[in-house]
């Protein structure tokens, strides 16, 4: 139940990232919960096909939809009377990226998967929806620029696996790379951090 919840929590934020990523494109309301829509269960949809789980999450239980319907609303009436901080979209993105790249991976991993397929899911999971909004509302995706991002997903990822196979509860490793997935992210966009860029000769 805690995965669940955390799952609901994942595309609860990254509804409102979408909605945020709209604020200056100039969409209409339908086109704005379409965007919060592809953002939230982008990655999860993938994640399912890939893995032959069906129906897919999101037709099965659609508690998912009406958490984005409301997280979207509640964004557009906080922007509706207040500015939203410049750091919000980043802070949301982040918590987005590490719920849906820790719960892809639990996922995988409960459905018997090896825990090199859990990080491919689980990063697939966490960095997909984003794609989407960044595309469709014409930004550059974040996983293609410097800043760190899908490696911040692996590296959490690859933390919780590590606590696992050492014995650590699955709650504690989960949390562990939640946190490791948001401060890397953070840490990337805020202190300038990135991989090494190949140069040629």
């Amino acid at each position: 139940m805690l995965l669940y919840y955390l799952d609901l929590a994942g595309v609860a934020v990254f509804a409102a990232s979408g909605v945020l990523a709209t604020r200056d494109r100039e969409l209409d309301l339908l086109g704005v919960i379409v965007v919060a829509t592809l953002t939230a269960i982008g990655g999860g949809t993938l994640r399912d096909l890939l893995l032959d789980r069906h129906p897919i999450f999101w037709i099965v239980d659609t508690t998912y939809l009406l958490v984005i319907l409301g997280a979207a609303a509640t964004t557009l009436i906080y922007l509706r009377f207040r500015h939203a901080p410049g750091f919000l979209f980043q802070v949301a993105d982040a918590l987005g990226l590490a719920l849906f790249a820790l719960s892809g991976a639990s996922l995988t991993l409960a459905a018997g998967f090896s825990p090199l397929i859990a990080v491919l899911m689980g990063t697939m999971t966490g960095v997909t929806g984003g794609i989407l909004r960044d595309v469709i509302t014409a930004h550059v995706p974040l996983v293609l620029r410097r800043e760190i991002y899908a490696t911040a997903a692996i590296g959490g990822i690859c933390a919780y696996l590590l606590l696992l196979w050492l014995g650590a509860p699955e709650s504690l490793a989960f949390l562990v790379g939640l946190a490791l997935v948001v401060l890397l992210r953070l840490l990337g966009f805020y202190r300038g951090l990135h991989l090494p860029t190949l140069k040629g000769p």
